[in-house]
């Protein structure tokens, strides 16, 4: 099998890497890629990941069997769409689905109509009638833009002038949702689909805000564990049952099935678990510690997925941790989430072992042959052990051991949860 990545963050890093277990370079391809998936990975130029059609020629010239689509935005631009007219497998949701992702109102509407717990929300297009209900608010809630936008369009505030200034701006381009604030813990629900048959694997969580005790700006993401010790088993078969199962039905009467992963944020409330959003592709950081303690073969589920045979694999543990767990810390670049420095030259970087994983984000390697930041988040320092408050020690122990100007981590990943 000849497989392509598409994409270039820690998240598809740790695809490349999880498919390089059974794959050598002259069968596992990425684009655009970064530094650290040439490594394991024979890197291809594309003119733009959003090019449809230049993703299906450069899989044509070079026999690609199957894509792995990484981002979001190929997707809600119809790349699988493509590929499969082209004859060529893929992982990931046709365009009508992708908008399970792509638009906030989409997936709220989908939501209500197969009654799947979520928060109340208001639909605006009119910055008047938006102005005029929030002027009527009491308390916190939360807007967010309908449209993608990088882990970065949600505003939680009881500060009415900060929604207004946030909305505003939003309805100037998209619409926007207003929802109920919700309170609880947040996990994340990863569900692997076939079309005929589906796994949930094992839950993670992650950590959105900048600062430590989950203050600041949102990011797209500061760090995650795999998994999430205070999702018991009641609770693990109640998500199944209320929130999986409803979800799943609603997909094949809606004809929105597809072959590839549904990311589902919930929040755990009093009232039970609550769904947040919808993602169409495995979520970033998250992804990071799931795939460096899952001991599933990717050569295996590309193969299981293309042939709707994930009931084999599950049959067999591949979605079992075994009773590992995980902690990915991201490592940022000076100023992120706002304005940030590129091209630092990275001048340490810790050596991967069974229990220790460094996942590139952003870095490009120089024609002087050094290695540079090219983003706001740089690396996904991931440590693996029995426990998680272990495998924070060896992933801290990583992040200690990597530098470059101005990096910067949040201190506290997972602390909550121990």
């Amino acid at each position: 099998m000849k497989v392509l990545v598409l994409g270039s963050g820690a998240r598809e890093h740790a695809v490349v890497w999880k498919f390089s277990e059974t794959l050598g370079k002259d069968s596992l391809f990425a684009a655009p890629g970064n530094a650290g998936m040439a490594e394991a990975a024979t890197l291809l130029t594309l003119s733009s990941e959003t090019d449809n059609e230049a993703v299906v020629k450069v899989c044509r010239d070079y026999g690609i069997d199957f894509v792995f689509v990484g981002p979001e935005i190929p997707l809600a631009n119809g790349v699988v769409d493509a590929l499969t007219e082209a004859g060529i497998a893929a992982f990931g949701p046709h365009k009508e689905a992708a908008q399970l992702e792509s638009s906030k109102v989409f997936s709220k509407e989908f939501m209500n109509r197969h009654r799947i717990p979520t928060a109340e929300a208001q639909e605006f297009q009119n910055p008047d009638d938006f102005i005029a209900y929030i002027e009527k608010t009491n308390g916190k809630v939360v807007v967010k833009k309908s449209g993608l936008a990088a882990g970065k369009g949600v505003l939680e505030s009881d500060d009415k002038k900060a929604l207004l200034e946030f909305g505003t701006e939003i309805l100037k381009t998209d619409k926007l949702l207003v929802e109920e604030f919700l309170s609880g813990y947040e996990i994340s629900i990863f569900v692997l689909m076939d079309g005929k048959h589906y796994a949930i694997l094992p839950p993670c969580a992650d950590f959105k805000k900048a600062g430590d005790g989950d203050n600041g700006p949102n990011t797209g993401g500061m760090g995650a564990i795999c998994p999430v010790p205070c999702v018991t088993p009641e609770l693990k078969k109640e998500i199944s049952k209320e929130i999986v199962e409803p979800v799943m039905a609603g997909l094949q009467k809606d004809g929105l099935t597809y072959k590839g992963l549904l990311y589902i944020g919930l929040m755990i409330t009093a009232d039970g678990p609550k769904v947040l959003e919808f993602n169409v592709r495995f979520g970033d950081p998250e992804t990071q510690p799931l795939l460096a303690a899952l001991p599933c073969c990717f050569e295996f589920l590309a193969a299981a997925l293309r042939d709707q045979k994930l009931d084999e694999l599950e049959t067999e543990g591949a979605f079992d941790l075994a009773g590992k767990a995980a902690v990915g810390v991201v490592v940022a670049a000076e100023g992120y989430p706002g304005p940030y420095k590129k091209n630092c030259e990275v001048t340490a970087l810790p050596e991967n072992r069974s229990d220790l994983t460094v996942f590139h984000a952003a870095t490009v390697r120089g024609e002087d042959g050094k290695l540079r930041t090219a983003g706001g988040r740089c690396f996904t320092v991931v440590g693996v052990a029995e426990t998680l408050s272990e495998a924070a020690k060896k992933a801290y122990d990583g992040v200690r051991q990597l530098h470059f100007e101005g990096c910067w981590s949040r201190s506290d990943i997972g602390k909550k949860f121990f």
